[in-house]
């Protein structure tokens, strides 16, 4: 089985476990990654997901022995997307090469990155909300070499995250990043000892999985709808968006601070 789910309570580790190909991902792999992420997002029982690629290795990229045959036995039309429609959470369009890179989620996933995470696999890694890093993990557009571009949103999601110059840089070169520059110039948030990257992460989900989940994704939601919005247009979509958390969980959670809890910046006593 080329990906495994372990679940404890409302946190959900998703494993892609390929290890005699460094987790290089097949379709068979792409599919089963997709469809795990999709069920993580539709049960209700589960709040926040860590992205793990088990055996050393996060994930090299797309398998190229499959790549090599594309316009033999596989052609690409099968991926295409549609100019418009509906936002990708199922069978609305394709899923990505490398699996769940076009799924937009209604809940967070935490990216434990070790070993490398190159060309598809930083793509993977930048789909992520965010990113804890194993001292030896690393990532770089590896496929450069060979041709094959980035189709999995690392052209698009890199610049937003690090700006058009330093990402035309590391897409320009193909070069290895290692996640100590990783972590200063806002590629990965956390950077463990090397092995330690699942560990914080899965502290990381248990600590949001802990908060009023409406309140969470309202928050969520709005960060990444509002890019490219104009401010008062994101005011306005952050307002409409958050009205209902507010109702449900904000009035409820004030009172409980009324009542005594969480006094003084405490996270443990909230209720």
């Amino acid at each position: 089985m080329s990906v495994k789910i372990e679940k404890n309570d409302a946190v959900w580790t998703i494993i892609h476990d390929r290890p005699e190909a460094r987790n290089a991902m097949d379709p068979d792999s792409a599919d089963k990654l997709t469809q795990a992420f999709l069920e993580f997002d539709a049960d209700e029982s589960a709040s926040v997901a860590v992205f793990y690629g088990e055996g050393g290795a996060f994930c090299a990229g797309w398998d190229l022995k499959y790549v090599s045959m594309l316009m033999h036995d596989n052609p690409l039309g099968e991926l295409d997307i549609p100019p418009s429609g509906p936002r990708a959470n199922g069978g609305e369009i394709p899923r990505g090469p490398l699996g769940p890179s076009r799924l937009e989620l209604d809940k967070p996933v935490i990216g434990a990155i070790e070993g490398p995470a190159v060309a598809g696999g930083m793509e993977l890694a930048l789909w992520c909300d965010f990113r804890v890093m194993g001292a030896d993990a690393y990532f770089g557009v590896y496929c450069r070499r060979w041709g094959v571009p980035l189709i999995d949103g690392g052209t698009v999601r890199l610049p937003r995250l690090v700006g058009q110059g330093r990402a035309l840089e590391i897409i320009l070169t193909g070069r290895k990043v290692p996640a100590a520059e990783c972590l200063e110039i806002g590629l990965c948030e956390y950077v463990t000892p090397a092995g330690g990257s699942r560990e914080k992460a899965e502290q990381l989900a248990h600590q949001i999985a802990r908060f009023p989940q409406l309140c969470v994704r309202a928050d969520r939601r709005s960060a990444i709808r509002s890019q490219g919005l104009s401010i008062r247009d994101g005011l306005i979509q952050e307002w409409y968006n958050g009205r209902e958390a507010l109702i449900k969980e904000g009035v409820a959670g004030a009172a409980r601070f009324r009542d005594g809890l969480g006094r003084h910046g405490d996270f443990d006593n909230i209720g």
